[in-house]
């Protein structure tokens, strides 16, 4: 299928003006297939012209313009030619769709729990046209009026309220304009928690083997929807437009979420099965926030063409962590946006693949989806916090008013933003959206001090700008030092040369840590001073402030895929400080990224047993400490569970007995047990089985094959890696569960075979594969052994030209984490 260009874009919408959609799903075609009716009402500026409608059906039974018959037999690449167009056009296609099992489009999922099927449609970035025929692209917005045929034992919901007219039959309210990619229905035997809010009727819907979960985590949902709804209503000062408002949580999401206008779909796992961690419920309230700021980002204002796509992520990113502080008790928001959000993009902005937050020119819109990631997301954010420190807070709200208001319904681009910004500011953005929006990379930002007796004499800041993307990016941040817990100087400054004093630090006592960008108010690379890092295993659990904590965490993680902090230095800092963290986002997360990244990645295979050994030992001290059934024994307990060797633990909590309070019946953490059992060849398949029958059901089920693919056998590795890339029908989930467990392996031995065939057989999946899904089966299917010949065979990938733009674009980036493992091995050697 070709992908719409910038350029096809730009010239279809200089012709056309849709002025609405009605569009007719039949559902109860069976498993495998779906009806379409799409009815598209249109105005051609200049008539007699020809355009085209996109389509990509599995077979177009009519096509109809201005009641003239279409060849259905003339789509090509996904495209229905239109000749000789009229003033007022209508076009009806009648067309047989293919459910999917990616993803993307109107996916399809058996829970097996219970056998009962669900239907979601996520029509971003370019699968519109794989649900109903449209022009789909961003600016051609239009209101829908959606009907929906379904199995009488289900229920529809959708972008407009729905009425079940007759048995079987929906009806969806008419809608307000809309971008193709925004529009969704929900269909299946879902059950729902409904609700009213000022005025807005809300419903909460899952799966019906989810009902317990989501009943029980309703309140806490709808709570942050509530608190949310008042905080963007008064900030924004434009009622949330959509009529009603539903969170539908649906199987095998690619993403978090999407913002889909009056009916938001979030991904399932959301709604915890077991205990769940501070961090988790703040995640998801996060997320329930992020979505709702996309109704007036992105919903009622939509970027034009997809290259001002930070326009939706930035700001929705930026606004649900101030929702979260300023509304609602995770009043630490921020500190979690550091340990998480910052890291992932931080990750994104080390790669050859960096990019800057606005303005890279998007020829086409597969190319578009590879700048949705970290940075057009925290960085974006972080920006925004920038530019409040630049303009005052006061003048940025007006500005966001005025955008909001003056381009409501419809399209939006940055120099729209930028504008009204200037107006309300009286401050001209040129220079500064050049450093911060226009350009790639970020600024290394470290601190110098002369100091004597103790005695801090001077101490200065230091900016470097990347030489490969030069900038001159100001920056407002604070520098705080410490000594045994005990604050002993801070000064906040506002950086725009290479080198600025703190006339606020002199005098004070030297610290034992000083920490640049303590409050993380800046995007920058931090580096902290030697004397710190060697301070930090004593030092680090002193700090009083989780922001800084963070802010320590992060750069020590930068370190070591930078190859300036060693591996076993960041150990030594997690053996000492991570039992005693506080914060839960830093505590479960830092766990994480220990056990999954800084052992595998960057300590060379021979000494990972100790170094696991190292995160077990961590783990075991925090548990026998922590207060029963608290997140800290949770955070230890799974830590605890992926890394423990000691068999007997393992089978007795696996078995549910001796387990932590809060865990008993608590079937996602004993899968963690089993994996760890089963990669280290103490289960085999039939004892795999064994624990999928006491959870069948959809994550159970995915957890099984993930456990499969981790037992060390030459044979359990050759089913996996013909269940991951042979054409089974395979979901997204199960082939990124089979892709997550692969690479599990007591050596390389066992699994360096499939080195050369990961180059091959993975780039080969996109001829069935949607590129979202099969984006994410690249990155997590990548080769996990750290050698010279895996680089070579990634170098040698690369410089393929048959590559598609998703493949590709997660190919650049695992070949960097792989020369990020690598440098680092070669830099520190071993780790004990």
């Amino acid at each position: 299928m070709r992908s719409l260009t910038l350029a096809e874009a730009r010239e279809r919408s200089s012709r056309l003006t849709v002025t609405s959609y009605t569009v007719d799903l039949d559902l109860d075609q069976g498993p495998d297939v779906f009806g379409s009716r799409s009815t598209v009402r249109f105005t051609c500026s200049t008539p007699g012209a020809g355009s085209w409608v996109d389509v990509k059906a599995r077979s177009v039974e009519s096509a109809t313009l201005n009641g003239a018959a279409l060849d259905p037999d003339s789509v090509v690449d996904g495209r229905l030619e239109l000749a000789g167009l009229g003033e007022d056009n209508e076009l009806v296609v009648v067309a047989t769709m293919q459910y999917s099992h990616d993803g993307q489009g109107l996916h399809r999922a058996t829970d097996p729990a219970d056998g009962l099927d669900y239907v979601y449609g996520h029509l971003f970035l370019d699968a519109a046209p794989s649900v109903y025929a449209c022009f789909d692209q961003p600016d051609l917005k239009a209101p829908y009026d959606v009907t929906v045929r379904a199995p009488r034992d289900w229920v529809v919901i959708g972008n407009g309220a729905a009425e079940q007219v007759e048995p079987g039959t929906w009806v969806l309210a008419t809608t307000k304009p809309l971008a193709t990619y925004f529009v969704t229905v929900c269909a299946g035997p879902y059950v729902s928690v409904r609700d009213e809010y000022d005025g807005i009727p809300l419903g909460v819907h899952a799966r019906a083997s989810l009902r317990e979960p989501l009943e029980r985590h309703a309140p806490e949902i709808l709570d942050v929807t509530r608190r949310s709804f008042d905080y963007f209503h008064g900030l924004f000062g434009i009622r949330y437009p959509f009529g009603e408002y539903h969170q539908v949580f649906v199987p095998e999401f690619n993403a978090g979420a999407m913002e889909n206008p009056g009916c938001v779909t979030f991904r399932d796992q959301y709604l915890y099965r077991g205990a769940a961690t501070r961090d988790e419920l703040l995640t998801r309230a996060n997320t329930v926030s992020h979505e709702m700021s996309h109704m007036w980002f992105g919903d009622l204002v939509t970027m034009k063409w997809w290259d001002d796509l930070w326009l939706n992520e930035s700001f929705a990113e930026y606004m649900s962590h101030r929702c979260l502080v300023d509304a609602t008790e995770y009043t630490d928001a921020w500190v979690d946006s550091s340990i998480v959000r910052k890291v992932w993009g931080y990750g994104a902005e080390r790669s050859p693949s960096t990019h800057p937050v606005a303005g890279v020119e998007a020829l086409d819109a597969q190319s578009a989806l590879q700048n949705f990631d970290g940075i057009s997301y925290a960085k974006g954010a972080a920006a925004l916090r920038q530019l409040i420190a630049y303009v005052g807070d006061d003048a940025f709200i007006a500005g966001v008013r005025t955008y909001l208001t003056d381009t409501s319904f419809g399209n939006g681009t940055l120099s729209d933003f930028l504008g009204a910004i200037e107006r309300a500011s009286g401050k001209d953005l040129t220079a500064w959206s050049k450093g911060w929006l226009l350009t790639a990379d970020r600024d290394t930002i470290s601190v110098e001090l002369d100091e004597h007796g103790g005695v801090v004499e001077s101490a200065t800041v230091v900016r470097e700008s990347p030489a490969a993307h030069p900038a001159d990016r100001p920056h407002a941040f604070d520098v705080v030092g410490w000594t045994d817990g005990r604050e002993v100087g801070r000064a906040a400054t506002t950086v725009t040369t290479e080198r600025t004093a703190l006339d606020a630090l002199a005098g004070s006592s030297a610290p034992a840590v000083l920490v640049p960008n303590a409050s993380d108010l800046t995007w920058a690379r931090v580096r902290l001073p030697d004397a710190t890092v060697e301070a930090l295993p004593e030092q680090l659990a002193q700090v009083p402030d989780a922001q800084a904590r963070a802010v320590v965490w992060s750069a020590l993680i930068d370190g070591v895929h930078g190859a300036s902090v060693g591996p076993d230095a960041f150990l030594d800092v997690f053996d000492a400080a991570w039992p005693h963290e506080t914060n839960s986002s830093i505590l479960t997360r830092m766990a994480a990224y220990a056990e999954h990244r800084i052992v595998p990645f960057f300590v060379p295979r021979p000494a990972q047993a100790a170094a696991v050994g190292r995160l077990a030992s961590a783990a075991t001290a925090l548990l026998g400490r922590a207060p029963a059934g608290s997140t800290e024994s949770l955070a230890a307990a799974r830590l605890l569970a992926g890394t423990s060797e000691d068999e007997s633990l393992l089978r007795a909590w696996a078995d549910g007995s001796q387990l932590p309070e809060g865990l008993s019946d608590d079937g996602d953490f004993r899968w963690i047990v089993v994996r760890n059992l089963a990669s280290r060849g103490l289960l085999d398949v039939p004892g795999v089985e064994a624990f999928r029958a006491k959870d069948d059901t959809l994550q159970g089920g995915l957890n099984a094959l993930m456990c499969r693919a981790s037992l060390p056998g030459a044979d359990d590795k050759a089913w996996a890696w013909e269940q991951l890339t042979g054409r089974h029908g395979r979901s997204n989930y199960e082939m990124v569960h089979l892709a997550r467990g692969f690479w599990m392996a007591p050596d390389d031995a066992l699994v360096a075979d499939y080195v050369p065939r990961y180059f091959s057989d993975v780039p080969a999946m996109s001829g069935w594969v949607g590129e979202d899904a099969l984006s994410r089966v690249v990155l997590v299917a990548f080769p996990k052994v750290f050698t010279e010949d895996t680089a070579r065979l990634s170098a040698d990938a690369l410089d393929r030209h048959d590559l598609t733009p998703a493949v590709r674009r997660s190919l650049v980036d695992a070949d960097a984490e792989l020369r990020e493992a690598l440098e680092s091995r070669a830099a520190f050697g071993a780790v004990a």
